[in-house]
């Protein structure tokens, strides 16, 4: 499977929250960094990926993400998407922005670093918009 359709088949998995599907995409020892990462720590390994999955579930059960942009740069993916949700009691709806980096090993992402700053993402990726 290309990096590409990898990408996107783990962005599908958390869309319809097929954990399965989702690590079937990860390595084992899977890093997801979220923006709350620094507060929290990241999610490790498939039991940190369960974790995040109820998380989204609790705070959000219409969470969901669009792809607005997917593209290789040397041996990452940079995503650009946008996030939909509805907090679960207040009812307020959400709609951000993120851009995601995707490690790679072994033909499986080994970790996914979050950026509500989409500028942060490019510069890490020595990019610029």
């Amino acid at each position: 499977m290309s990096r590409e359709d990898l990408v996107k088949k783990a962005i599908s998995a958390v869309n319809k929250r097929d954990i399965d599907a989702y690590l079937d995409c990860c390595t084992d020892d899977i890093e997801l960094h979220t923006p709350l990462a620094h507060f929290i720590g990241p999610h490790e390994g498939p039991a940190g990926i369960r974790q995040f999955f109820q998380d989204i579930e609790d705070a959000g059960p219409d969470f969901q993400l669009e792809l607005e942009r997917l593209e290789l740069v040397g041996d990452q993916a940079l995503a650009f998407l946008r996030t939909h949700a509805s907090g679960r009691i207040s009812g307020v709806p959400l709609d951000f922005e993120t851009a995601n980096i995707y490690d790679f090993k072994g033909g499986r992402i080994q970790r996914i670093r979050v950026f509500a700053d989409r500028q942060e993402a490019l510069e890490i990726m020595g990019k610029r918009e």
